[in-house]
């Protein structure tokens, strides 16, 4: 590891507390979390730029990574100054107004880590003076804002047996909250909480139960011991209730679910913990005993609406099997789920939340098509929501994959996932689409369809805008309300990240990493 100093900045470190990541919505000018703000909403309040003047958005400055990875952060900003990470575990400060380097930090990782999709890292927490990443080799570290430096580094679990981290963390209270990726290799998924301070673990959380804990009967066997269900996306948190939300991954192995009978618990589910302790305090399982690889590593996303007449406390996210969920986050009630995207799997969704499985929809050993495809009708990038208008807006994936059975044999360190897939769609029927859904019901308002499936997050502004990216490497301003396209530039390369929007020196940004460069756009001066 090595850290590089180029420039000490002018202004004093703005120290970021956790009353400030409470309040983040009253600081738009900031960006001090993955989604902006603990509900995940990835919206900003700033409103300079509009459907009326984004037309003449221009480039303020680029900063170009040197990488062959997919480059996938999500910037901070806090004050006058950027935090980016760079694939696999590399770091950046950054002056927000110019794109100058103030430091840099190097990890130096082992020759081989074993994950299934790629080096990569989609960002940074951050409270107080501190920086904090989760790396390809299972840890947890904390970075010196001012200058980079190392201050503690904590092994989650061994990357030998095909443990890996991605995500961004979360931070509450005095806490760092993150999960381990690895679902593809026949791992144990669990959430962790670690001391911001000195980096003590202070508890663990378990997505697959072992015995004596709630849900081991879902496993047969010891098939819960391989159960994957891994964490590769930053969870959510409600203050008032006191409750962290965390989407979940596959059960392990992916298509081969004879070796694993049951629902296998906690896959495919969002689990709410209590940061302080890490019980939970409920769950909700999309796919029970998934057979399609439909990881429920999507942002969940937190709103306070009416819902059938009366104020709820709500849940809402776009599933990767295809389906827009509503829950109550208070108590984990299934409220509604309606297809967003075309399915051919569950007949419905039951008053309970269960999906009632259409017949003959399983992987077969020569194949099986069916919609959506594996990578789901959406992923893990970022959904947005306005609360303003009480409108959702997610990245939309059309299109069906072949599904095949096969032996599942697992050895530690390599691929437990019972065979394949195959995409099959490569005409109109495989396409993609940014749609907005009315919040609580999940009612289409509008699409904007795309050439192919997005990797590409979302991004909606108080200036009534919902910024996108695609494949061909677009980036685009949408109009909010009627899902026209305002603006778009090319960039060079494959969006496959988030947008943010942050101030500086008084004028709103907009950013987003493609290709292997961050690009930040603004009004003409």
């Amino acid at each position: 590891m090595k850290t590089l100093a180029f420039l000490v900045p002018a202004l004093a470190l703005a120290q970021v507390s956790f009353e400030d990541l409470l309040n983040a919505d009253r600081a738009p000018g900031n960006w001090l979390m993955y989604s902006q703000n603990y509900q995940g909403h990835r919206h900003s309040r700033l409103r300079e730029i509009t459907a009326a003047n984004v037309s003449r958005l221009e480039l303020k400055w680029a900063f170009q990574a040197r990488i062959l990875e997919k480059f996938e952060t999500t910037p901070l900003v806090a004050g006058s100054i950027m935090y980016i990470t760079v694939p696999p575990n590399d770091a950046f400060a950054l002056d927000a107004a110019s794109g100058a380097r103030l430091w840099e930090y190097r990890r130096a990782l082992p020759p081989k880590i074993n994950v299934c999709c790629g080096q990569v890292n989609r960002g940074f927490a951050l409270l107080g003076d501190r920086l904090f990443m989760a790396t390809l080799d299972a840890h947890v570290i904390a970075l010196d804002r001012k200058t980079g430096r190392l201050l503690w580094d904590t092994e989650m679990a061994d990357y030998r047996q095909g443990y890996s981290a991605t995500h961004a963390p979360l931070v509450v209270k005095d806490k760092v909250l993150v999960g381990v990726a690895g679902g593809e290799y026949g791992i144990r998924g669990f959430i962790d909480a670690y001391s911001v301070e000195d980096g003590r673990r202070l508890w663990r959380f378990h997505t697959v139960p072992g015995p004596g804990e709630f849900g081991h009967g879902s496993w047969t066997g010891e098939s819960w011991k391989t159960g994957g269900a891994p964490i590769w996306i930053t969870g959510s948190y409600d203050p008032a209730l006191n409750m962290s939300y965390w989407g979940t991954g596959n059960p392990g192995p992916d298509w081969n679910g004879d070796v694993r009978q049951g629902d296998n618990l906690f896959s495919d589910s969002v689990v709410a913990l209590d940061p302080d302790t890490g019980r939970r305090r409920w769950h909700f399982q999309f796919t029970p005993h998934d057979v399609h690889d439909w990881d429920a590593t999507q942002i969940m996303v937190l709103a306070d609406l009416p819902f059938r007449g009366r104020p709820r406390r709500l849940l809402l996210t776009a599933n990767r099997n295809g389906f827009y969920y509503v829950l109550d986050r208070q108590t984990g009630e299934f409220l509604h789920a309606s297809a967003f995207a075309r399915q051919t799997w569950a007949k419905e969704i039951d008053d309970r939340g269960r999906p009632a499985r259409l017949p003959g929809a399983d992987p077969k050993p020569d194949g099986n098509r069916v919609y959506p495809m594996v990578a789901g009708a959406t992923n893990w990038m970022s959904p947005s929501y306005n609360p303003e208008t009480g409108t959702f807006f997610v990245a939309v994936r059309e299109g069906s994959s072949l599904y095949y059975i096969g032996e599942a044999q697992h050895n530690p360190g390599t691929r437990f996932q019972g065979s394949h897939f195959r995409d099959v769609d490569m005409d109109e029927n495989s396409y993609g689409a940014v749609r907005a859904l009315e919040a609580a019901t999940g009612r289409l308002l509008w699409e904007h369809r795309m050439l192919t499936p997005p990797w590409a997050g979302l991004l909606s502004t108080a200036g009534g805008l919902v910024f996108a990216g695609t494949e061909e490497g677009y980036f685009k301003a949408l109009d909010a309300a009627r899902g026209a396209d305002l603006w778009h530039r090319n960039l060079g390369g494959r969006i496959i990240a988030s947008p943010i929007s942050f101030e500086s020196q008084g004028r709103q940004r907009v950013a987003i990493a493609a290709g292997s460069g961050l690009f930040v756009f603004g009004l003409p001066d």
